[in-house]
């Protein structure tokens, strides 16, 4: 699922619109995070879920989750502001962060280390410009 995102991206880079906007607006709500990707693995342990977050940092297979539990997590307000800038109505946010939360979360933790410095969109914009010019 990732690779079709990352294949949008190249569209977009080529001036097709696609899912660029969603992953940009991925990383905010990530980056705005207290305590970015360990505070979100927080809230999910907080809520029950501690595993599913767990599987997307770590190394093996990512857990995959429900709207319903990106919900339980995040909260209604977050899925409400997420929305808003995907231009997505509040259902289609949270399938649509069900989607892709996993894999960006997976390819923001290199071998299973969380980023250093805090600023996730930029770390999140550099890994995908790398990837969208072929340097994997």
């Amino acid at each position: 699922m990732f690779d079709d995102v990352l294949s949008d991206l190249a569209g977009a880079a080529a001036g097709k619109t696609g899912s660029q906007g969603l992953v940009c607006s991925v990383l905010e709500l990530l980056n705005s995070q207290p305590g970015g990707i360990a505070g979100l693995a927080q809230s999910f342990q907080q809520q029950g879920l501690g595993d599913i977050a767990a599987s997307w940092i770590g190394t093996g297979s990512n857990l995959p989750v429900s709207p319903a539990q990106i919900l339980q997590v995040l909260g209604s307000g977050a899925i409400q502001s997420f929305a808003a800038k995907a231009g997505l109505d509040s259902n289609a946010a949270g399938s649509k962060l069900a989607e892709l939360l996993p894999g960006i979360v997976d390819q923001l933790t290199p071998g299973g280390q969380l980023p250093q410095g805090g600023d996730l969109m930029s770390t999140g914009m550099s890994l995908l410009g790398g990837l969208l010019s072929g340097n994997k």
